[in-house]
């Protein structure tokens, strides 16, 4: 005789069983089986590019069974794109020919159109059906938005330019919805055009809101960098030691080089928008009007005193209460080292040499470490201690390897030194040679800060000792150089 217990767990079982199989049901719609055959039909064709065989099967899957698979969208967009493209007029020119640009003939990505062959009411079909995917996809897999909208974003740009029909705001408007979803989704580009935009949006009206915005991305951008510098240091490390990389890591090593350059792009296209704005006769007065209200807010006054010290509007009034309002709102290792340039300041050296090895100890994490680091070297560099100053820059570069911006402060300091480390014109010239290594090692280290480092080479070396200035001295190319003073390296001739 069954218990009741017995009872109940067997109903709870069939319970179980019925859920599950109504779940699957709800996923596969009411023909499970034949959704399952078709969306393995349409995605190993659309891999293929096979998008003739692949669109019959993927339609019957967007239609009845929706929620089957993220697929579904992926492989859709891709498909539809392709013929939007082909509608457009894409075409691929003759490899090494130089296509020239004009009224009919637009490159859109890595794409070339020739948008007087565009077949408009065929256009204007697929735009609307690809549209309807994104709003599909977005409906029944609601995550990744970041990327989604990004992606978004791209084809209405496309579809700007091919179909002559204005966008403007549409693309501001999915780029917002990104950038809320998740700004490290944003394609590098992207995170750019909608800090621009948005600039020119509020800069008059209010740019406290610039700022802020500025501040959102810049963290967007630097966490992004963080992760590829972090995978990158694990590579070079392990070349360095001799090791040999995978096809893997190569692959991987060479995507988070290129990465990092696009944002070190980004990064210099946020400054210079920003730089019109962001001027201390518009900051101090901004701040100055706001410290009241936010003086106990932690996060204000950590981006108010970094933009401050960044734009070099230290001698402001407001600057120190703000830098010991920070200390007082949040003790950190970020609120001790502004206070200790505070303190370098007021010539109160040692108490700052307190707070910035307190700074330090407080920060487990590498990467903070040698941003403070790097900070603290700027300090001395202001200071006019470049020995001391070098050695900060050191300790950056120990915490993390790839930190670029610290090679180039040292660089920065070595030909700051050219006339004083040399006494006659070849020691002194052979000064910009250290400096320009000290430029291609940072290039070398950080593919983010390569345009910078370029500029820094090129005019270092602008300043490097001449063939003929070689061989006067009876010199010879590629023999080593020893270079005194506080340097105190040895350079290859040039």
């Amino acid at each position: 005789m069954r218990t009741k217990k017995t009872v109940l767990i067997i109903g709870m079982f069939l319970f179980l069983g019925m859920t599950i199989s109504m779940n699957a049901q709800d996923k596969y719609g009411n023909d499970p089986d034949k959704c399952k055959t078709n969306l393995s039909l349409f995605h190993e064709a659309a891999k293929m590019k096979n998008y003739a065989a692949a669109i019959e099967p993927w339609l019957w899957c967007y239609d009845n069974c929706p929620l089957a698979s993220k697929i579904i969208y992926s492989d859709g967009i891709k498909m539809i794109e392709s013929k939007y493209n082909a509608a457009a007029g894409v075409f691929i020119p003759p490899k090494g020919q130089k296509v020239q640009t004009n009224d009919h003939i637009v490159k859109i990505g890595r794409q070339y159109f020739d948008i007087s062959n565009a077949n408009k009411a065929e256009l204007a079909k697929l735009g609307k059906q690809i549209e309807g995917i994104y709003k599909q996809r977005i409906k029944y897999f609601p995550d990744n938005l970041g990327k989604v909208y990004s992606d978004w974003a791209n084809f209405l740009f496309k579809k700007s330019i091919v179909e002559g029909i204005p966008q403007r705001d549409a693309i501001f408007e999915k780029l917002g919805k990104s950038f809320k979803a998740d700004p490290t989704g944003m394609s590098v580009k992207n995170l750019g055009h909608y800090f621009k935009v948005f600039t020119e949006h509020h800069k008059d009206t209010n740019p406290q809101k610039v700022f802020d915005m500025y501040d959102d991305i810049t963290d967007a951008v630097g966490k992004k960098m963080d992760k590829y510098s972090k995978e990158l240091d694990v590579l070079n490390t392990k070349e360095t030691a001799g090791k040999t990389l995978t096809s893997k890591e190569k692959k991987k090593k060479h995507a988070r080089e290129v990465n990092l350059v696009a944002l070190g792009q980004v990064e210099g296209l946020l400054d210079n928008t920003l730089s019109e704005v962001a001027t201390c006769d518009r900051l101090i007065p901004l701040y100055k009007d706001s410290f009241d209200k936010h003086k106990t807010d932690a996060k204000w006054l950590k981006r108010a005193v970094s933009r401050l010290n960044q734009k070099g509007c230290t001698e402001a009034g407001i600057y120190p209460k703000m830098v010991e309002a920070y200390v007082n709102a949040a003790p950190s290792s970020d609120a001790y080292v502004f206070y200790a340039g505070l303190l370098m300041e007021s010539n109160e050296t040692n108490k700052a040499v307190e707070y910035f090895k307190k700074a330090i100890d407080l920060e487990p994490d590498a990467y903070k470490k040698a941003r403070y680091y790097y900070r603290i070297a700027n300090v001395f560099k202001k200071r006019g201690a470049r020995s001391k100053s070098r050695e900060y820059a050191r300790l950056a570069i120990k915490e993390r390897p790839s930190m670029g911006h610290a090679y180039l402060l040292i660089a920065s300091l070595y030909a700051a030194s050219a006339n004083t480390c040399g006494t006659d014109e070849i020691s002194k010239r052979m000064v910009y040679v250290a400096a320009a290594d000290k430029a291609r090692r940072a290039k070398a280290v950080d593919p983010s800060i390569t345009s910078t480092a370029n500029k820094y080479i090129k005019s270092y070396m602008g300043s490097a000792p001449s063939k003929k200035l070689i061989f006067q001295e009876g010199l010879k190319s590629g023999t080593s150089y020893k270079i005194g003073c506080w340097i105190g390296e040895t350079v290859r001739i040039p």
